[in-house]
């Protein structure tokens, strides 16, 4: 089944609004074995909507459409819809009561308009809002499916889940199996080398390589049977796993510092923080984990004096440690870079750049990443890295570092 997601909105051409409902959509589609070959985006406006979808139905099996369901005059998504696949709309008495009631316990003055949104076009399945007003709705027409969501991720979501997945699956006869492997501190280019030969006799199993934020994701898809209850990837994940080891530092969507917040749990330690040139990213990465209020113990942000260097990051995370009772003391001191990159490769950490301050100097700008143990035994540990990009790139490369001190030390 080849599928196309079909955006309708105005505010998405204006930018006003990022389509995150399609990169959902794609997402959770690949699980299920369903190929989407298209994304496309129209304002609100019928004639354009109405080309949109007549191309859309044209070359893919399944559409699904999003936005437009809403209760004012340029919501025509239903009505365009109607109208290419000959349908009449008519009134769904359970969703106008269902709507009427939401209103009356909101103590909200239901207008005329929203009784459009329980106007389905004849012969759908129609699919309940749990999170809002707009009911979706599913048409079979012909050999060709089209399926109408509403807009918001916080209704599109639930809804797309809840029905739209269990009805696609009982269309499917196969499953897509991905297994996501997240890797830091190699550049993309240098995965891709260790795993070239995999990747060039790649068969059954296809092999995929992404960068994001100084992070390299390895993604591996196999389609097979869904009654086959084998893990398809399972072969070839040992495999890159011998080559890459512990760089690869999470499967799946665990991000690195759930994976460190993780481990100081599992070691019942806690963690203080001391930066100057993150200005707190790290402290809020971590606080942001479930659990973090166990192991997080103190944060502090400070501006250094003069130019960092090692002894200064050491002393540092040593004192908040000290300071704070915690287990560990991580420190990143970096001096504040002004100006763009002026070359440089673009995968983090892979090359020192070069930065033109305002005086014109060229030179390459550090940060200090130290870590600290209470325990002796431990060895200290202290990184001088000169990260590239801009400087909210460099920043968030330098809280990963940290971050990945925290996992390979635990």
């Amino acid at each position: 089944m080849n599928a196309e997601i079909l955006a309708v909105g105005t505010e998405l051409l204006m930018g006003q609004i990022v389509n995150s409902n399609a990169q959902y959509i794609s997402r959770r589609l690949q699980d299920i074995g369903v190929n989407v070959y298209y994304h496309s985006v129209v304002g609100d406006n019928a004639a354009r909507l109405k080309e949109c979808l007549k191309i859309a139905l044209q070359r893919s099996d399944l559409v699904i459409m999003t936005g437009g369901l809403g209760p004012t005059q340029d919501d025509l998504t239903k009505e365009t819809v109607a109208e290419v696949v000959g349908r009449k709309l008519t009134l769904h008495a359970e969703t106008l009561q269902y709507i009427t009631s939401m209103f009356q316990r909101a103590g909200w003055t239901m207008t005329d308009n929203n009784r459009k949104q329980a106007y389905i076009p004849e012969g759908a399945i129609v699919m309940k809002n749990n999170h809002g007003t707009a009911p979706g709705c599913i048409i079979e027409a012909g050999d060709k499916i089209l399926i109408m969501l509403p807009g918001p991720p916080s209704e599109m979501k639930p809804m797309f889940e809840q029905n739209v997945i269990p009805y696609l699956e009982e269309k499917s006869p196969y499953k897509i199996v991905s297994t996501y492997l997240n890797i830091f501190g190699i550049g993309e280019s240098a995965v891709e080398n260790m795993l070239l030969d995999l990747i060039e006799k790649q068969k059954d199993t296809t092999i995929a390589t992404y960068a994001n934020e100084g992070q390299v994701t390895v993604r591996l898809t196999t389609k097979g049977s869904k009654d086959n209850s084998q893990d398809l990837n399972a072969e070839m994940e040992k495999e890159i796993r011998k080559r890459l080891g512990d760089r690869i530092y999470s499967t799946g969507s665990a991000s690195l510092a759930e994976v460190a917040v993780k481990h100081l749990l599992e070691a019942k330690m806690t963690v203080s923080v001391v930066e100057s040139f993150t200005g707190g990213l790290l402290a809020n990465a971590l606080c942001q984990i479930p659990g973090s209020t166990k192991v997080f113990k103190q944060g502090l942000i400070t501006f250094t004096n003069g130019l960092p260097d090692r002894e200064g990051a050491v002393q540092a995370a040593r004192d908040i440690m000290n300071n704070s009772g915690s287990d560990l003391g991580l420190s990143i001191l970096g001096e504040p870079i002004l100006g763009e990159p002026v070359s440089g490769d673009t995968a983090f950490g892979e090359t020192g750049p070069r930065v033109a301050d305002s005086s014109g100097d060229k030179r390459n700008k550090c940060a200090y990443i130290a870590l600290v143990s209470r325990n002796r035994q431990k060895e200290l540990q202290c990184l001088e890295i000169k990260p590239v990009g801009d400087e909210r790139r460099r920043k968030i490369y330098c809280v990963l570092q940290a971050l990945d001190l925290i996992r390979i030390n635990l």
